[in-house]
C-alpha cells in the first residue's frame, strides 16, 4: 500500500466558527461551498471540517470519550475495486474493520479501520476529486 495521507478530517462543534477561524487565522481558502463541510487543500493533502456528531456517526463509533479522538485520517484510491482490494489486505493483516466499505450518502465509497490505539483511517475513493499521483 503507498505511504500517503490525502485528507485529514477533524471533527469540530461549530463548523461555522472553525471555518471562519482557518480562513481568518491560517488565511487558508475553502475549496468550495459545501454545506456541513469545509475542505482547504494543503501541499499535496486536504484538511476537512466536519462536525464531530456525524463524524463519529459516518464511522459507526459512538461519541461518548471512549475511543472516538474527533478525527480521522483518509487515504483514497483510484476506484471502489482499489478500496475492496485494500480493505482485504488490511482485514488479512489484522486491522479492526469498523465500517466495511459501502456507497456513501456524499456519493463515493468508503469504510473505516482503526489502529491498535483506535485512531480512525477511512479507505475512500471520491470519484469527484482528482489527486497527483
Amino acid at each position: 500500500m503507498d505511504q500517503r495521507i490525502t485528507l485529514i478530517t477533524l471533527g469540530v462543534e461549530d463548523l461555522q466558527a472553525m471555518t471562519k477561524w482557518y480562513e481568518k487565522v491560517f488565511q487558508w481558502e475553502r475549496m468550495s461551498e459545501d454545506e456541513g463541510v469545509s475542505f482547504f487543500r494543503l501541499n499535496g493533502m486536504i484538511l476537512g471540517l466536519y462536525p464531530s456528531n456525524m463524524l463519529a456517526d459516518d464511522a459507526g463509533v459512538q461519541q461518548d470519550g471512549s475511543g472516538f479522538k474527533r478525527f480521522s485520517l483518509a487515504i483514497n484510491f483510484r476506484s471502489e475495486a482499489e478500496v475492496d482490494i485494500v480493505f482485504e489486505a488490511l482485514r488479512k493483516r489484522g486491522a479492526t474493520i469498523l465500517k466495511p466499505a459501502e456507497k456513501a450518502f456524499w456519493g463515493g465509497y468508503s469504510g473505516y479501520v482503526s489502529d491498535p490505539e483506535n485512531n480512525l483511517w477511512e479507505i475512500a475513493y471520491n470519484p469527484f476529486w482528482k489527486f497527483d499521483e
